[in-house]
């Protein structure tokens, strides 16, 4: 048994590593291609773009790990099947149900590799690579409205005209309100910098409003204490989907402790946690097909299905999400209804298969 699991999982291995390199340089050609229109801006020159691309793979691999173990394995089974190991295996006296725990466990194996990078290598990667390009571009990292950046803080509202790629703040505005939503004082600041948990205000003018008169004070430094962190301005450099499930708990505390929608978020954390698992459903998925396939079946079929299955699930995947935002499903649902569907499919057609 150890003999063969060694043997599947190099040969389903092997298969997978060769899909994914052929669809990450696929898709970072196609990075390529669209950081072209932004070469020669500022000081983002060749070989900044060129680091950009290789910086944004990793975010590539999260996302088709689960197509290429689909693709990798049906390849793999079928060139099995195409041999005739599948049958002297079934000779020997393996069923289909101990086949496909053996190739479950060779799917924990990618789906430990997955949450790997998604929870690790993804958010950092990402996280530098945009930094790198806002300031090679001279931009700024986001702003919500044309005003800048708002934030809720607690009974304060905060205004930042500009975040900086390192999440200092520039041009900030403070209101503070009392519990009866009226206003107490203002402060606004050229800039910010957090060092040692907390905000350094630099060249302040802060205004306090009484019952009878309005005072305003000016001052060169401050330190301001506040719930927002860097960790929570990072948001603003990468997409929720791309985020480590640590950072986006504490995004989601910090929305619900302000009182704000955390729908959003919450699909993105369950999906983290989920997403990972599509790679055992796909092992799963592949194995039908090797059953079902004539020995004179050409790779090129198998490439294709596993492909077209692989990106409807994507497709599921974005289309339940947003539908989930819109229609305020729970988002536990929304994260894992997908992945569900995919192994009720290749459940059944196991059955069929186990009783040919």
């Amino acid at each position: 048994m150890k003999i063969l699991h060694k043997y599947l999982l190099k040969e389903i291995a092997l298969n997978v590593l060769l899909v994914m390199l052929a669809l990450i340089a696929m898709f970072s050609f196609f990075d390529l291609i669209q950081e072209l229109d932004t070469l020669g801006k500022g000081s983002y020159g060749l070989t900044k773009v060129l680091l950009f691309v290789l910086l944004s793979a990793p975010g590539h691999v999260y996302d088709i790990f689960p197509v290429a173990v689909l693709v990798g394995t049906m390849y793999s089974l079928g060139q099995f099947a195409r041999y005739s190991e599948l049958i002297v295996l079934r000779v020997s006296g393996f069923s289909v149900a101990s086949i496909a725990l053996l190739l479950l466990k060779i799917g924990l194996v990618f789906t430990l590799i997955t949450f790997f990078i998604g929870e690790l290598i993804t958010p950092l990667s990402e996280k530098v690579a945009q930094r790198m390009r806002i300031r090679a571009t001279d931009s700024i990292v986001a702003q919500e409205f044309r005003s800048g950046l708002w934030v809720k803080d607690g009974n304060n509202f905060v205004n930042a005209e500009e975040v900086l790629p390192d999440t200092s703040l520039l041009n900030i505005h403070i209101y503070e309100f009392d519990h009866n939503a009226k206003l107490l004082k203002t402060r606004s600041a050229k800039s910010g910098e957090y060092v040692d948990g907390k905000w350094h205000l630099k060249d302040v003018s802060e205004t306090i409003f009484s019952a009878n008169s309005v005072q305003i004070n000016e001052q060169p430094e401050m330190e301001w204490q506040s719930l927002i962190r860097p960790e929570l301005l990072n948001v603003l450099l990468i997409m929720p989907e791309k985020m480590s499930a640590i950072n986006l708990i504490s995004y989601i505390e910090h929305l619900s402790t302000n009182k704000q929608k955390t729908t959003r978020y919450e699909v993105a954390l369950w999906a983290k946690l989920i997403y990972p698992l599509a790679c055992l459903v796909m092992v799963i998925l592949a194995l039908p097909f090797a059953f079902g396939q004539q020995r004179a079946s050409n790779a090129s079929s198998k490439i294709f299905i596993g492909i077209l299955l692989g990106v409807i699930y994507q497709i599921l995947n974005r289309v339940f999400a947003h539908l989930g935002l819109l229609n305020d499903w729970p988002p536990l649902f929304s994260a894992i209804t997908p992945t569900i569907l995919f192994l009720i499919t290749a459940i059944c057609m196991l059955y069929f298969a186990e009783r040919r």
